[in-house]
């Protein structure tokens, strides 16, 4: 007989394996986090009554939908040791998952290099792609206190944009992020974080970064 579920509830779910690793994951969330009605993160209210209202003002918008606006953030980590070390790209999963709250994929190589013993489809790293609300609570914690941990820090690159108003920050390593645990890493990783945008040009691009906080070094 099946055992009887607790009282007030089901049972508990079993904690699901990452495909290809044998560790368990213990704080990324499978689905979103449920959140109270009418519930806004910090960085869209200051989107919505301080970044969207300059630009206008700035660039003279006619059609709202014109106002550039963030649609995805991608973070990625790649491990060419990996090859080599199969466990560092473990824990770099498990990292990548803690820092966003999603479950992470493997990124594979796309084409042989024999000069690095490297094979099409062999695992290199793992990505993750954030949009809505915990696309904004990330970038919310990545301004506000990531950022500011990073050693030595003065700013980040205004010039790291692709010519269509995307920005990609490289992070030289992980630790800035307080969900890291150095303790359970065998080789400290960096990431790049590319930040999409709706922005037609670089110029619109880092005004709309500017002014949700992203603390570029002056020029």
């Amino acid at each position: 007989m099946a055992k009887a579920a607790r009282a007030g509830g089901a049972p508990p779910a079993k904690k699901k394996e990452a495909a290809g690793f044998g560790f368990k994951f213990q704080r990324v969330q499978e689905e979103p986090l449920k959140r109270e009605e009418g519930y806004v993160p910090r960085l869209v209210q200051k989107y919505s009554e301080v970044a969207r209202p300059a630009l206008v003002s700035e660039f003279g918008y006619k059609n709202a939908l014109n106002v550039p606006r963030i649609e995805k953030v991608v973070l990625n980590i790649g491990l060419g040791e990996a090859i080599r070390q199969p466990k560092l790209l473990e824990q770099a999963f498990e990292v990548l998952g803690n820092i966003t709250g999603q479950r992470p994929v493997v990124t594979r190589a796309k084409k042989s290099i024999a000069t690095f013993k490297l094979r099409e489809g062999m695992k290199i790293g793992c990505m993750v792609t954030l949009r809505g609300n915990t696309m904004w609570e990330f970038l919310d914690r990545l301004l506000t206190i990531a950022l500011p941990r990073t050693r030595d820090f003065r700013g980040v690159s205004r010039k790291a944009f692709d010519g269509r108003g995307n920005y990609t920050l490289g992070v030289k390593e992980v630790l800035i992020f307080p969900e890291v645990d150095i303790d359970k890493l065998d080789k400290v990783p960096g990431m790049n974080i590319c930040i999409h945008t709706s922005a037609g040009t670089d110029d619109e691009g880092r005004s709309l970064l500017e002014k949700l906080g992203m603390p570029f070094r002056r020029a």
